[in-house]
Order: structure tokens, then sequence, then C-alpha cells
């Protein structure tokens, strides 16, 4: 199956868009973070290395082929292999996002947090849009030992969240994974701000049928 032109440069354009959002809101910085999309031959389009999400150019993001080779556009970012790995084990996945947002870095360095679960069942649109957050192990940035930390994570969960580092997260549609990683950025911050008082979570019942309206 071949891409058609049009296709892929509406999702260039998306990219660009959903990087300026995230950017201009403070969700990423610097040169922080990273955005790929499949196309529907399964080439992968991505932000390339030192690019600022506030400030993409929709025709030098980095190309994959299906197999995971770089084909075209700017060098890749050294965390390629994040997104491919997601990919791998969310054979649904349609893109995912990479972000060393504040509040969910913070979560990532508390000690005695459940790592197959970080955050409580605070609010229904966190359920519904992110679900579960385990905890993949510290690596530095781009050493691939990562890869399989974030593999074996990502097979029960299409969100996770790098220790020291930050969130990965695949959706279905590029809005769907911005928008399930700004739920979790926000309820991270919620979580810091509830710490020390208590909280009266979702329950595991209220949960459950959350879980049963997406399937």
């Amino acid at each position: 199956m071949t891409a058609t032109l049009s296709e892929e440069m509406r999702l260039r354009d998306e990219i660009v868009e959903v990087g300026k959002s995230l950017f201009d809101r403070c969700f990423t910085f610097g040169s922080t973070g990273n955005i790929s999309a499949r196309l529907s031959n399964g080439d992968l389009l991505m932000t390339p290395t030192n690019a600022s999400l506030g400030a993409l150019d929709p025709e030098r993001l980095s190309k994959f082929s299906a197999e995971g080779v770089h084909i075209g556009g700017d060098k890749p970012t050294k965390e390629a292999f994040l997104h491919q790995c997601m990919y791998c084990e969310r054979k649904g996945a349609g893109a995912v996002v990479h972000l060393h947002s504040t509040h969910a870095v913070a979560l990532s360095l508390i000690d005695g947090l459940d790592p197959d679960d970080l955050l409580p069942p605070l609010t229904a649109y966190y359920v519904m849009r992110v679900g579960k957050l385990p905890l993949a192990p510290y690596f530095p940035p781009g050493d691939v030992a990562l890869a399989e930390a974030v593999r074996e994570k990502a097979r029960d969960s299409h969100a996770v969240l790098l220790a020291n580092h930050g969130p990965v997260v695949a959706g279905k549609s590029l809005r769907e994974a911005q928008y399930a990683t700004e739920e979790l950025e926000e309820t991270a911050k919620l979580f810091l701000m509830l710490r020390g008082e208590k909280i009266r979570p979702l329950t595991p019942e209220q949960r459950e049928s959350l879980a049963k309206r997406q399937n």
C-alpha cells in the first residue's frame, strides 16, 4: 500500500500544529519532546533531532519506512526507538507523543508509588484517556536498553512513564495521543497538588464501568 501525497501533507501539517500547541501551552520546552505519526502504508513521520516543537518545518520532518529505516527528512531524534517500540506493541496506534512535561516528570521521581500504576483514578477522563500508567526504569537518554523496558510496559498500557524522563503515549490518532498526554500531565499536576490530603478517587466499580464504555 502506498500513502497518498495529500495524506502525507495533511499529517505533516497536523504534527506541526500539535507541536506548536503543546509548546505554546508549556507542555514542552526548548528542544525537548518528540512526536510521530503513522501513514496508512506503515511509514512514520517524526520530529527530528534538536527541533523545538514550537517551530517545526513540515518539510523537514524525519521519515521512516515501515521497517524502521530512515528514508527522508532531517536527522532523526535519538529517541526514535521509543516511538518504534510503542508501535510494535500497540498495533492499533496511529501516533505517539513523548514529552518531558514538568508534572509527569515530577511524578516519576516520587519514591514509593506503585510502579505498575502510578496514579490513582482521580477523574473519569483520566481513566478513559490514559487508564493505567506503569513506570519504566531509568536509562540514559538514547540508551536502546530503554526500548525493551518500554516495550514490556506497553504490552498492557498505551501510556508509559519513563523514570526521571517523561511520558510516552500512543493513540489511534495524533489528536488522541495528544489529548491523552495532556490528560496525563494535568492529572499528575492534580495528584501533586493533593499530596498530603485525604482523597476520594473513583472506586474500582466506577473505573471498571468507564473501561467498559471504551470497548
